[in-house]
């Protein structure tokens, strides 16, 4: 993964001024190079893998939606969450008012403690 050093400029956070690194994402894998390698690693029609991709991601969407976790063989579990103000009387809340969001959540699926995800990550600093 290549990174590059940024500098923290919200005066407000207690890490203004400081340096972190920043993830560089070059490309955009798109659907049709997912579907095209599947099917040459796979030895799979890529119409096949169209239509699987597709129930897919229709019944997945469809289950968080409902506020269901998703657990994914060999990957992880995904889960929508809420992102809101906070108020001091629950009877002050209000759904428009105060519910800015919804995220995704994703947690690799992890044996032994380590998601097989981040195994053998290799950090390389950006050459400017």
């Amino acid at each position: 993964m290549k990174y590059k050093l940024v500098k923290e400029t919200k005066p407000k956070l207690p890490t203004f001024g400081k340096y972190k690194a920043k993830t560089i994402h070059h490309r955009t894998v798109s659907s049709d190079e997912i579907i095209k390698e599947v099917s040459q690693r796979d030895g799979i029609d890529e119409g096949a893998v169209i239509t699987v991709m597709m129930g897919l991601a229709h019944v997945i969407n469809y289950h968080l939606r409902q506020g269901d976790k998703v657990k994914l063989y060999r990957w992880g579990t995904m889960k929508l969450e809420i992102e809101s103000e906070k108020v001091d009387d629950p009877k002050d809340f209000k759904t428009r008012k105060h519910i800015r969001g919804v995220r995704l959540h994703f947690l690799p699926e992890s044996r032994g403690g380590s998601p097989e995800l981040y195994q053998d990550l290799k950090y390389e600093k950006e050459k400017v």
